[in-house]
């Protein structure tokens, strides 16, 4: 129960747009969301969408891969050029492929259809939790930037500058493993809370994934395994001063 009411507390305020070309699920999944206490808005393609967010601001998008006109994929790309709104993607292929994809080109998380509206329900919620200060429309204005080591990332822009002044360019994960490390520095992480922080979930079988992706991410920072330090048997720690802007 309590869990419920901290997700209700939450979510309260949230403006959920779905877009799918199948009005079935429309109707089903816009039903459900709203009785669960979500605002909810429908779309049938890109270009409904399109007209829909010139009129309102939403807090989460609830994306079909196969759609006509241009796909899912090509309208995520599109939107993360100018958007960083929390996108859950629906995919109705088995292809890991079609997945692995849609988190590189930006979506937070995907579901295969078909899916258990109470698991939409949850990832919504875990995807919110996690991107609520980052990704909603009223944050997304303004953006913040964090500062460290003479480095520095511009949430707006999603952006992460050297001390050289040189733009550093990171995946989707590598930006979110990095912005979970900055939200949280001199803290220990677990490998479990940056998987999911890192929105790795087309991997997530694999334990040490993620210690692949904080490689990587070590990389970007010039090698500098000082920044991220590996705490044996328990996680990573971000290991130096973070100053928000």
């Amino acid at each position: 129960m309590n869990g419920l009411a901290e997700r209700t507390q939450l979510d309260a305020s949230a403006e959920i747009l779905i877009v799918d070309d199948d009005g079935q699920i429309l109707i089903l999944v816009a039903k459900f969301l709203r009785a669960n206490g979500f605002r909810v808005h429908t779309a049938r393609n890109g270009v409904e969408m399109a007209e829909t967010l010139k009129r309102l601001s939403v807090d989460l998008i609830v994306l079909d891969l196969m759609l006509p006109g241009k796909n899912g994929l090509e309208i995520c790309r599109e939107l993360r050029r100018t958007s960083s709104v929390p996108i859950i993607m629906l995919t109705a292929k088995g292809d890991e492929t079609d997945r692995i994809i849609g988190l590189e080109v930006g979506a937070d998380d995907y579901l295969p259809k078909p899916f258990n509206p109470r698991e939409l329900l949850a990832r919504i919620g875990a995807v919110l939790r996690r991107t609520r200060g980052v990704g909603s429309p009223a944050v997304e204005r303004g953006g913040r930037t964090f500062t460290f080591a003479g480095w520095s990332l511009d949430t707006m822009k999603r952006e992460l500058t050297a001390p050289t002044g040189v733009v550093v360019d990171l995946s989707t994960g590598e930006y979110d493993l990095l912005l979970a490390f900055l939200e949280a520095p001199q803290r220990v992480l677990s490998r479990e809370f940056l998987l999911d922080a890192a929105r790795n979930r087309a991997i997530e079988g694999y334990d040490r994934s993620i210690d692949v992706q904080v490689s990587r991410l070590r990389r970007k920072l010039d090698g500098r395994e000082d920044l991220i330090k590996t705490v044996r048997g328990a996680g990573y720690l971000f290991a130096t001063d973070v100053i928000r802007a």
